[in-house]
């Protein structure tokens, strides 16, 4: 295991969560869980997932559902703070697409079971929001730019919420980025294990010690690709935001960068474009500061490196899930590479101009 502090790391910070994995749970089993604590007669079937265990169920009606497992490394405090965050967010933004919690015959949240030889989990059940997955869908401005907003109304309705979970140290959290370096040393491509270095390694120097400084609060920490529904009808309109397992406390950029950094490498003739496309309508609601926008070239490469440290160090202990792990490892391959022959400057001014701020 590595050391824990600011320079050196891996393991220690990829927590439990990550490392630790988790027995099967049978359909049945989740099917009478369902049964038992929800009053619900549905089917459970398996839906994908990186550390916990999703199912879809379906009722009888035609009511569908979304019910997770927790792995048994994650505290339940962690699991009542995201459950608490998506009850905030209905409470201060209603017509935001989120999941809404439904909640057990007893008016639980969420509950703690024991399963394979007594090890305690959390499980709980939100609705199923229905619509297409962005990443199958073609990505045009509209749709950049209601997601830049969408975001933003999340990040507004979230600045006042509170929670004793939020501060759980968390291996995706961009603020962590100089303790993933680490698990570069696992990149068996020599060039490719260069860079990813070398951008931590400037993370340093130019993120690490202005970070801090910065607002932070309560964000959602994975808009990716996987992670937001479109309407099928209408794709540029988002009808979908899931996922909240990545929610920490952190600075607000950081949220933006996470969001921004897949729509940067779908253009290799300017991928500064798409970025601007959803920054501006961030900004539109939610004002960034010109030091904000200063920090996103190297935010949107944290992102690049922590999802390539990270996915390529668990595809290689988890190769039968690898599939799924390494779903967002090639685009942020192709990214890093983008980013390395643009300029910096070049793109703090274009971002700074974009939003009137020069």
């Amino acid at each position: 295991m590595g050391r824990n502090d600011g320079g050196a790391t891996n393991e220690a910070l990829v927590n439990e969560s990550l490392s630790k994995a988790s027995s099967r749970v049978s359909l049945a089993h989740v099917e009478g869980i369902v049964h038992q604590h929800y009053g619900i007669h549905g089917q459970a079937t398996v839906m994908t997932s990186e550390r916990d265990q999703n199912f879809k169920i379906t009722a009888p009606d035609g009511r569908e559902f979304a019910f997770r497992v927790s792995n048994p490394a994650e505290p339940p405090e962690v699991n009542d703070f995201q459950l608490a965050a998506m009850q905030h967010i209905a409470c201060a933004d209603p017509d935001l697409p989120v999941p809404r919690v439904i909640r057990t015959l007893n008016g639980e949240a969420h509950l703690s079971l024991p399963f394979d030889k007594g090890e305690l989990r959390s499980v709980r059940m939100i609705s199923y929001l229905p619509g297409d997955v962005m990443l199958g869908v073609p990505r045009s401005a509209a749709l950049r730019h209601n997601l830049g907003d969408a975001l933003a109304r999340m990040g507004h309705a979230l600045r006042d919420f509170h929670h004793p979970g939020a501060f759980h140290e968390l291996a995706w959290d961009l603020k962590h980025t100089p303790r993933v370096r680490g698990l570069l040393e696992h990149i068996d491509d020599a060039e490719l294990r260069a860079l990813t270095q070398s951008f931590a390694d400037t993370f340093v120097t130019r993120v690490a010690p202005v970070l801090p400084t910065l607002r932070a609060q309560v964000v959602h920490n994975d808009l990716n690709l996987h992670n937001v529904l479109v309407d099928p009808a209408q794709p540029e309109r988002v009808v979908g935001i899931l996922d909240f397992g990545d929610l920490v406390h952190t600075a607000l950029i950081v949220d933006v960068a996470v969001g921004a950094s897949y729509h940067f490498a779908d253009s290799a003739t300017d991928p500064w474009l798409k970025v601007i496309e959803f920054v501006t309508a961030y900004h539109a609601r939610v004002p960034l500061s010109a030091q904000e926008l200063d920090l996103l070239y190297d935010l949107i490469a944290a992102r690049y490196v922590v999802t390539i440290a990270i996915t390529g160090w668990r595809a290689k202990r988890y190769p039968e899930n690898g599939g799924y792990i390494l779903k967002n490892h090639a685009r942020s391959c192709t990214g890093l590479h983008l980013l390395s022959i643009l300029n910096r400057d070049d793109a703090s001014a274009r971002l700074r101009l974009a939003c009137n701020m020069e």
